[in-house]
């Protein structure tokens, strides 16, 4: 049975692949190879094989590179996409610097209308300080006026009722020259009187004029502070959520600014007003308020300075690697990727503290700022400061590198409170939702 088998599957390949000789001559002798059937199928399987792994790496390839080519296109129009982003972004950031800079042009306009208001209010103060001590006057003149006739009129009854009890029928002429004196006196009398009555009529006529004009002051004033107030509580609550989501007290950091700039005078300072023992002026209250939301504005000013808001890198870059854990530890900063010799620059005001190597961070630039913050700049290519040197806001410092324990060149950003590290977005995220 199984020869019989083999014999069927012999003479089947037989007919596929009949046997074939190969001859090999040469100049002393002939030779041949026998091709089997069974060789010849060996032979072909190969071929096949080989021909169709031939095939199947090469669409392979073909597809490999169809693929690579589409997410090139996609990683292209991402990254156009980004930049345009961050062009938004800046456009819009200087949009808001802008505006920035008309509402503190519009805050120094109207503390100039509010300090010639001032002075207009002191001037119509005084005024009505000397109307009123005029008219003082003018009421005692009158009343001493008035008790001398009075008592003139009383001696004259005196007389004329001594005159009659005598029974004289003339009258001396002591008596007489009493009674012109007094006559006179009188006349003069009633003369002063309708002279204070016209002037404290003409008195009383200013008086109501001064009370018109001051009742509009009033109004302008009271439509200036309204458009201040507004002004203020539009400029006050963006810088307030700007440093509360930055995770930072606001009030205490007003108190922290305010001591390290405790002086005395300048334009910020609250108007003073003499009450006398009686309520104090409204509208200096109001000026007070208005100047005090200014000077909490010019503080934000001062502070917002001092804290790392803005971004360390203003060329195109691309983020890599944020703040979390990372490869079973903590990765302490934000990473951006750019070119080596990329501008590096100062987040916020303060002192270099450190500007050179340091282990796995490269070369190293720490800069010590006020409120305990520290920011660090690591694996630069070089470094444009010293140690003790103050910077500013925007100052380049170094440029982006390859340095320490790095797999490509990138800034690696870390922001610091107390020594502990914090995420850096939350400081530029809340910078840049203001500025």
């Amino acid at each position: 049975m199984r020869s019989r088998l083999t014999a069927k599957l012999h003479a089947m390949l037989e007919r596929a692949f009949p046997e074939r000789r190969l001859f090999l001559r040469s100049e002393e002798e002939t030779r041949f190879i026998r091709l089997k059937p069974e060789t010849q199928l060996v032979a072909w399987t190969g071929s096949v094989l080989v021909v169709g792994w031939t095939i199947i790496a090469t669409a392979i390839l073909l597809m490999d590179s169809i693929g690579a080519g589409n997410f090139r296109a996609q990683a292209q129009r991402d990254q156009l996409a980004y930049e345009q982003r961050l062009n938004d972004l800046s456009a819009e950031r200087d949009a808001r610097a802008l505006e920035a800079i008309a509402a503190h042009e519009r805050f120094s306009a109207a503390l100039e209308q509010i300090s010639i208001m001032q002075s207009q209010l002191l001037l119509v103060e005084e005024k009505r300080r000397e109307l009123e001590r005029g008219l003082e006057t003018v009421q005692a003149t009158l009343r001493d006026t008035m008790r001398a006739r009075e008592d003139a009129l009383e001696r004259l009854a005196n007389l004329e009722a001594e005159g009659g009890d005598t029974g004289q029928t003339v009258v001396s002429s002591d008596a007489t020259g009493t009674v012109d004196l007094l006559s006179t006196a009188l006349a003069e009398t009633a003369a002063q009187r309708d002279q204070i009555a016209e002037d404290a009529a003409f008195a009383i006529t200013q008086a109501e004029e001064l009370e018109l004009e001051l009742r509009l002051q009033q109004e302008r004033n009271d439509q200036i502070f309204r458009q201040l107030e507004e002004a203020m509580l539009v400029s006050v609550e963006p810088l307030d959520r700007m440093f509360r989501a930055a995770g930072m007290n606001p009030d205490r950091l007003i108190d922290q600014v305010r001591q390290g700039y405790s002086g005395t005078g300048g334009p910020l300072t609250p108007i003073q007003f003499s009450t006398r023992g009686e309520e104090p002026d409204p509208d200096a209250l109001r000026a007070n308020a208005i100047l005090t939301a200014m000077d909490r504005i010019n503080l934000y000013r001062i502070a917002a300075e001092k804290v790392p808001f803005s971004m360390p890198v203003r060329s195109n870059f691309r983020f890599t690697s944020g703040f979390g854990p990372r490869w079973g530890r903590l990765h302490a900063g934000t990473d951006f990727a750019g070119p080596i010799g990329t501008p590096i620059y100062a987040t916020a005001d303060g002192v270099v503290s450190h500007a050179g190597w340091s282990s796995g961070y490269g070369r190293l630039i720490k800069i010590q700022h006020d409120f305990g913050i520290e920011t660090r700049y690591a694996h630069l290519n070089s470094m444009d400061v010293r140690v003790g040197q103050r910077v500013s806001r925007g100052d380049r410092i170094g440029a982006m590198g390859n340095s320490g324990r790095s797999t490509g060149p990138h800034l690696h950003y870390e922001v610091r409170e107390s020594g502990d590290p914090v995420n850096p977005m939350n400081y530029i995220r809340a910078g840049q939702d203001v500025f």
